[in-house]
């Protein structure tokens, strides 16, 4: 690990905890959202219109791949929380080498260094 000091430990724990609470509230305005548009609050009222039906349907869409990437990226963030708590934060999970720290400033849930993950962007998904 790359990581040379226990100040940009910590500090790197402070990001992942401050992302994980801005996620954990995203979530649940978005749950909160969800439950009131499904319980027919103002603002979502029923349309007639196609054009505004057709508009809702679209939000709700995006709504849901917003919630879902948020989602995604929770369980991202509490898994680097856990791989520091083990210990094994900031070895990348491919080729096992230290991930840079200035990638870790920029993605401090990241898993991979740079090269194993543009080398796991490139590789054919299964579909």
């Amino acid at each position: 690990m790359e990581i040379k000091t226990q100040t940009h430990l910590a500090k790197l724990r402070d990001l992942l905890n401050y992302r994980l609470a801005e996620l954990r509230a995203d979530l649940h305005a978005a749950d909160l959202a969800a439950s009131e548009a499904s319980a027919g609050a103002p603002g979502f009222e029923e349309v007639r219109d196609t054009k505004d039906a057709a508009a809702q349907v679209s939000d709700l869409e995006v709504a849901q791949a917003q919630r879902q990437r948020d989602a995604d990226e929770l369980a991202q963030v509490e898994q680097a929380l856990h791989r520091l708590d083990a210990g094994r934060y900031g070895d990348c999970v491919s080729c096992g080498e230290a991930i840079p720290l200035a990638r870790l400033w920029a993605q401090p849930a990241a898993t991979r260094c740079a090269r194993c993950q543009a080398e796991s962007e490139k590789a054919p998904r299964a579909a």
